[in-house]
């Protein structure tokens, strides 16, 4: 027996046996994405929207092949592909190009590729493998801490050099989330913790550019500065207060239209559609991420081994990450940090990862239904 759904006659089994409940609520977050995309171009398919579900189209393709990987291939190439990511992190620091003030791209002559982004799932990747294969009474000495410490650090570092902030802290977050799920002990991130809160002064005055401690001070005044650093979020405010209970009505967002929402198509594509959706706009988006992600952790908790369960865990706390942090962000709430809203956000690197975080979740699921059913007494 495996679990799942099975085909009833009228529906092929191949496609009854995808995870709808998840798919449909994603199909329709990217539409609702597209849509205000299409208003945040003033009423054109271009050059957001038409670009946005063509990506969309294609790293759902992506994540259909990702989900019928088999799990020993997945073993075998995780540290290999690793490896590989780093070296383009390196080629990125030696022949990267310079894009917005960042040093982030390879230009690979078929594909410009910003391998930061490829490090996110990766990084999940490496340590659930990694965990998986130690012994769980080994979970409370330094080998399962310096070892993936090292492996999550080196990219970070990496990425710090470009410089990019958010996705620095997207890889650390996974890679925390990953020792977390795999039972670190709490005192050791309650540690991290507060030599984090103590080495916080010290990064922020010597290891961030200025632009970027600007960012981090606007998050608590941004009315001190309303025209320049405090600008980005005082607009976005605007913009979300405005909307009230039902929005202004598509395409007659007044910030946006009039330019005064910096980056309404990417970072800030949730003021955009609050503006025109108002609160009950909100609450969609929300019930929808909330419905994805609720979708995610279970295929982690029905997972049969710790390998598949630690891999479903990271990817959803990789989402959640992107998530969490880009509403926090357009509501003052986080520094500006540059990280786009999954699957509304125009913008293919973010597409990229979120698809192959969904991929690895259907291959999860996959897994988990050909996986034997356990007896009931079991």
């Amino acid at each position: 027996m495996r679990y799942g759904a099975h085909s009833t006659g009228i529906v092929p089994d191949p496609i009854a046996r995808q995870p709808w409940e998840m798919l449909i609520p994603l199909f329709a977050l990217v539409s609702f994405g597209a849509a205000v995309l299409y208003s945040a171009a003033g009423g054109s398919m271009t050059p957001f929207a038409a670009s946005h579900l063509f990506r969309f189209g294609v790293t759902l393709v992506m994540a259909v092949i990702i989900s019928f990987v088999p799990r020993e291939l997945v073993r075998l190439l995780t540290y290999p592909a690793y490896i590989i990511v780093v070296l383009l992190l390196f080629g990125v620091e030696l022949v990267g190009f310079v894009g917005g003030g960042s040093q982030r791209w390879l230009d690979l002559g078929v594909i410009v590729l910003q391998p930061s982004e490829l490090m996110k799932p990766i990084v999940v990747i490496t340590l659930a493998l990694f965990y998986s294969s130690l012994p769980v009474g080994m979970t409370n000495t330094w080998r399962a801490l310096v070892i993936p410490g090292a492996l999550v650090a080196i990219p970070m570092a990496l990425v710090l050099t470009q410089p990019d902030l958010g996705t620095a802290l997207a890889i650390g977050f996974g890679g925390a989330m990953v020792m977390l799920l795999a039972g670190l002990p709490m005192r050791w991130f309650v540690g991290g913790g507060l030599a984090a809160l103590i080495a916080a002064p010290i990064a922020f005055f010597y290891g961030l550019k200025e632009y970027q401690q600007r960012r981090v001070l606007t998050m608590f005044d941004p009315e001190a500065d309303p025209l320049g650093a405090g600008y980005h979020i005082t607009q976005s405010k605007i913009a979300i207060g405005s909307g009230g209970i039902f929005g202004k009505g598509f395409n007659e967002g007044s910030q946006s239209h009039l330019n005064y929402l910096p980056e309404p198509h990417t970072d800030f594509v949730f003021a955009t559609m609050a503006e025109e959706w108002g609160l009950v706009g909100g609450l969609f988006v929300l019930i929808v991420f909330a419905i994805i992600l609720r979708w995610g952790w279970k295929v982690a908790q029905q997972s049969e081994d710790r390998f598949s369960s630690l891999l479903a865990g990271g990817m959803v706390v990789t989402i959640f990450f992107y998530a969490a942090i880009n509403l926090m962000m357009v509501m003052g709430m986080a520094p500006v940090v540059g990280i786009p809203l999954p699957w509304m956000s125009h913008g293919g690197s973010s597409m990229l990862t979120n698809m192959i975080c969904i991929g690895v979740l259907m291959m999860v699921n996959r897994w988990n239904q050909k996986a034997p059913r356990r007896s009931l007494a079991g």
